[in-house]
């Protein structure tokens, strides 16, 4: 499987250009998977549900499924988060699978950037980061998109990944 990470600051445009970009390449015949790392315990289900019900009574996986769609939900109980190269082989093929988040990961990034977040770039400290979507101009060693160029970004991704 191809994987390509979309990566920044918080608040910088990430989930928004991730759904741009996987309604894009989608449109354009290609299967897309992504993966969505959070900082912080979430929640799938919700108190009172029966899955949740379920959890909190210390299954260590509960699966829901239905005819449209099935979720596996896999409980830590305080064991390490799982390296993003374990967590991708339970995916199934697909052509792409895009990365939000796990800056830190050695797979190639687009970093999103807003200038008025006040963040600093990631893109000159990182070589992972093959690019910068960004909401103003930069002068950088790699290219830089209009944050809102989906188009260009998932050609640049997609020459990237040999797709």
């Amino acid at each position: 499987m191809r994987v390509y990470g979309v990566t920044g600051w918080k608040n910088a445009g990430k989930t928004g250009l991730m759904e741009r970009l996987v309604h894009e390449i989608t449109g354009r015949g290609f299967s897309v998977s992504t993966v969505k790392h959070a900082h912080h315990t979430f929640d799938v289900d919700h108190p009172g549900r029966d899955s949740y019900r379920h959890r909190s009574a210390g299954a260590r996986q509960v699966m829901l499924s239905s005819r449209n769609r099935w979720a596996l939900m896999t409980e830590l109980r305080g064991g390490d988060e799982p390296p993003l190269s374990e967590l991708l082989t339970r995916l199934d093929p697909v052509d792409l699978v895009l990365i939000e988040g796990y800056k830190r990961d050695t797979h190639p990034k687009v970093e999103a950037w807003r200038a008025e977040t006040g963040n600093p770039l990631i893109a000159p400290g990182d070589p992972t980061i093959r690019a910068v979507a960004s909401d103003s101009p930069l002068d950088l060693d790699r290219p830089v998109f209009d944050l809102n160029d989906t188009k260009a970004v998932a050609d640049f991704i997609l020459r990237e990944v040999g797709l």
